[in-house]
């Protein structure tokens, strides 16, 4: 009798171990989760549609007749028009604005990513104590506003012959990008393991096919971060193109607009066209690039 009880038990124990394992590897079901999740989710969708009003409203705008806009503000352009914008790109000289703009921008971007990326790569490989203070002297760009050293850089450039220059506009905002640049490369390249060098050398690589070809491609997300976070306030900035620019034919964007609207301050169809031109770069550079943003943003987070 003993050994039948035993026998039967067996079965029966064998049989609940793997359902309770099974049910520890089960995820949690959606009616489980925690409530403040989807609060969030809520609050950040409505947040986002409170920030794309602005934006529809000048897209919006910009396709309506001025008479349209004084009458009815916040109407649908029934029918759309492209006359604003026409005017903006040819009478406003937009096309210049924008010219001069993006060579400035994508100019500077380069030429600090570019450096940046050397200089990030030796001082996260340096061994010596030299290169910790570098790399401190480059940091130590970051606790200065560029903004503070309008009145050296004026001087500075006065006496180079850079004053009413686009490449001394650029040559400046890509110094002043170095610091941050150094500053985000320097951790990425630091997380690559050194055997992946040590293989390119058993391999016959020099050092230069070693950075080129095998730690700049890895580190690609962190250079998009970097030039993305370089090009918008290049883009956006008015100060320095004011100080700096002393013909119309070299201004950039947001200088030609804030002459365009004072020449056009009634014109408020224009002048949407005009901010819409402007903005437009910002936004498909965001929707380009966000994939790499978020990747370099939170590599190094996850184990």
């Amino acid at each position: 009798m003993t050994t039948a009880v035993v026998t039967t038990e067996a079965p029966s124990e064998q049989a609940v171990v793997p359902t309770t394992q099974g049910r520890r590897g089960r995820r949690p079901s959606r009616s489980n989760r925690p409530v403040g999740g989807a609060g969030a989710g809520m609050l950040l969708w409505g947040y986002a549609a409170l920030a794309l009003v602005p934006l529809l409203l000048m897209v919006s705008n910009s396709f309506r007749t001025n008479a349209d806009l004084i009458t009815d503000p916040l109407g649908l352009p029934t029918p759309p028009t492209v006359d604003s914008y026409v005017e903006a790109w040819t009478t406003g000289n937009f096309a210049t604005y924008f010219g001069n703009s993006l060579a400035v921008t994508v100019g500077a971007v380069a030429i600090s990513t570019a450096v940046a990326t050397m200089a990030a790569y030796a001082l996260a490989r340096g061994r010596s104590r030299i290169f910790r203070w570098l790399e401190s002297l480059f940091l130590s760009g970051l606790m200065l506003p560029i903004h503070l050293a309008i009145l050296p850089i004026f001087y500075l450039f006065d006496g180079l012959g850079l004053i009413d220059s686009r490449l001394g506009l650029m040559l400046m905002y890509a110094a002043s990008g170095i610091p941050f640049s150094i500053f985000v490369l320097t951790t990425f390249f630091r997380q690559l393991p050194e055997e992946l060098e040590e293989a390119a050398a058993l391999d016959g690589a020099s050092s230069w096919q070693t950075f080129w070809r095998i730690m700049v491609p890895l580190v690609r997300p962190a250079l998009a971060t970097v030039a993305v976070f370089r090009f918008v306030p290049i883009w956006n900035d008015f100060l320095f193109p004011l100080v700096l620019l002393r013909r119309e034919e070299k201004y950039t964007l947001p200088v030609g607009l804030t002459n365009f609207f004072g020449e056009n301050a009634t014109n408020y169809s224009a002048v949407f066209a005009g901010l819409v031109i402007t903005t437009i770069p910002l936004i498909l550079l965001f929707l380009v690039a966000t994939k790499q943003i978020v990747a370099g943003l939170t590599a190094g987070m996850a184990k």
